[in-house]
């Protein structure tokens, strides 16, 4: 039973609920409707949460497709140990795209700036046509990002993995679009109503775990443009960023090359819901320094086929 089936119960329901129950509902739809779904896993908080709510919406059966996360080699250890525990925990199947299998084969180059983050999208549609997967679960959100805010909760993409905003769909009364030609593929956002606030709240109320790092730690740094980022193989520090030990946390997680720290105190989760009200920025624009290359660099990469 959810949340909300709970609440109803009592006659009310809390604005949590609702965004549990609209989740839920996508889920099973998708489950219903597609013949090979599969879940983006990475074991940052939104994949998280939708995991969650995947386990929820189809308990006391196994989850009924399987997750696929895309490596980039340069993901932070921590969550990477953290995605292999909850996969075990719960016996999941689990496909792993490897940048660095690319990048080795000679099918794709490292960045100048050693960023793997726009690498990610030809291991991803291979992994789709490959996988045979028809829908794949997204944790993007509509607050994230303003080409995100675009995006339907059912995003159709053509036969080689491209999003057109000019054939997004209606979807009144929560009445969704699946239809696909051989070939398309759906991505499927079931948190585009949620906001960074919301997941946290939901993270609260339902005490799922995550990984460390979203907590307030004492870790190796620098400075750069701005942003606080880890030290790495993929090529920082430069000369002149020196190291620092600062105490910080992650918004979000990513590739470790354009994924920065925050100066933080929240080592709990309501220190960092209270943190989050009190932010005028996005998680995105505030910690992502791939979405700062150019004014439409997150479009630029959905039209490619980027999540």
């Amino acid at each position: 039973m959810t949340g909300a089936a709970v609440t109803a119960a009592t006659g009310s329901l809390t604005h949590t609920d609702v965004l549990e129950s609209e989740a839920v509902h996508i889920l099973r739809e998708v489950a219903g409707e597609f013949e090979r779904p599969v879940l983006l896993f990475s074991g940052g908080k939104d994949s998280v949460v939708m995991l969650h709510l995947a386990l929820k919406a189809f308990a006391p059966a196994p989850l009924p497709f399987a997750l696929l996360h895309v490596d980039t080699g340069h993901n932070f250890p921590e969550v990477l140990a953290y995605r292999d525990r909850v996969v075990a925990r719960h016996g999941l199947r689990l496909h792993i795209a490897s940048v660095q299998d690319y990048i080795d084969r000679g099918v794709l180059r490292e960045r100048p700036d050693g960023t793997r983050n726009p690498l990610q999208t030809l291991p991803l549609l291979d992994a789709i046509t490959g996988g045979g997967f028809d829908a794949v679960f997204g944790g993007g959100r509509r607050d994230e990002e303003k080409a995100r805010a675009k995006e339907r909760v059912f995003s159709l993409r053509d036969e080689f993995g491209t999003w057109d905003p000019r054939r997004q769909r209606p979807e009144l009364w929560q009445l969704y679009n699946g239809r696909h030609l051989p070939g398309e593929h759906v991505r499927v956002f079931p948190l585009s109503n949620w906001t960074e606030l919301d997941v946290w709240q939901y993270i609260a109320q339902e005490r799922i775990e995550l990984p460390a790092i979203y907590f307030a730690h004492e870790r190796e740094v620098f400075l750069r443009s701005g942003m606080w980022l880890a030290p790495g193989e993929w090529g920082g520090p430069r000369d002149g960023e020196p190291v620092e030990r600062r105490r910080v946390r992650y918004r979000t997680v990513g590739d470790m090359s354009c994924t920065g720290a925050v100066l933080s105190e929240a080592a709990r989760v309501d220190e960092v819901i209270a943190e989050i009200t009190a932010s005028r920025l996005t998680e995105r624009g505030a910690t992502r320094a791939d979405d700062r290359l150019s004014e439409a660099a997150m479009e630029d990469r959905k039209r490619e086929g980027y999540f």
